[in-house]
């Protein structure tokens, strides 16, 4: 589910907004630790945790961008250091 969310957040924005994940990513982990449902409060910690995975994920994806592996926002150039060019 956060695959998708990391590709989409780097191509439109670049990595400027990965305060956003680690921002919602604390505040699902305490929410989690506030809801006795288990079941609920499970997901909602995984979630968290998703989150707080993806702020990596987003650095990585602007490297696999920069390797070639995804393709480039073209309004974005000057945000990357093309290995290949």
């Amino acid at each position: 589910m956060f695959h998708p969310l990391v590709i989409k957040t780097e191509y439109y924005t670049g990595t400027r907004y990965w305060w956003v994940f680690l921002v919602t990513g604390i505040l699902f982990i305490l929410g989690s630790l506030l809801i006795e449902s288990t079941i609920i409060s499970a997901i909602i910690g995984v979630t968290g945790a998703s989150l707080l995975w993806s702020i990596g994920e987003l650095f990585s994806q602007k490297q696999r961008v920069e390797k070639g592996w995804f393709p480039m926002n073209p309004k974005r150039k000057e945000e990357y250091k093309r290995k290949n060019e």
